[in-house]
């Protein structure tokens, strides 16, 4: 069976977008090698990349450009690569190689998808997708990089998830530049 992963960066406060859907912040923090190494590792490997519409049309206004290309080859390469899904009512066509747009449930599309045989998914950003797939049971592991920034407001990925979801800790790790990676498996 397939699984489905989150991979989204986090505020200390918990947001992952601020108050005006911006995500610049992820990036304001001090150079780190290993951190790059991490990045492009995460970028080199195999799987589906899932997406809402507005976090699809970030994406996609960016990794195809020459200077995502210069300012990060290995993950530019990687997010060319890899098959993408994104889900939106209101597009017409993506445009992004690789892609595929479902117009249908998510959670129905999921629940298929992961009795298909095939790569792992991961979604990133895309707080509506993840909240309404973690809301149905769907998401395998939430991985979290903490950015040591307060927002002091912004959205949650976890707007209109009603009930506790209980998750044991699988891996964490520190970096120089102040981000911490953190991966939650859900407990039974």
């Amino acid at each position: 069976m397939r699984k489905l992963a989150v991979f989204n960066n986090v505020s200390l406060d918990g947001y992952f977008t601020d108050k005006n859907n911006d995500m610049s912040w992820v990036y304001n923090v001090s150079p780190d090698a290993e951190w790059d190494v991490f990045v492009a590792g995460n970028a080199s490997g195999e799987g589906v990349l899932l997406f809402g519409r507005k976090t699809y049309e970030l994406m996609a206004g960016y990794w195809p450009t020459p200077m995502a290309a210069q300012q990060m080859p290995e993950v530019a390469l990687g997010m060319n690569r890899m098959p993408k899904i994104v889900f939106s009512n209101t597009m017409d066509k993506a445009s992004w190689n690789n892609t595929k747009l479902v117009k249908s449930d998510p959670a129905a599309e999921i629940r298929k998808m992961k009795k298909e045989s095939g790569p792992d998914m991961v979604i990133l950003g895309s707080g509506s997708i993840v909240a309404q797939l973690a809301g149905e049971g769907l998401i395998d592991e939430y991985q979290f990089v903490v950015v040591p920034v307060v927002l002091g407001g912004g959205r949650t990925m976890f707007e209109g998830v009603w009930e506790r979801l209980k998750l044991k800790l699988a891996q964490s790790r520190t970096f120089r530049n102040g981000k911490v990676f953190l991966s939650y498996e859900t407990a039974a």
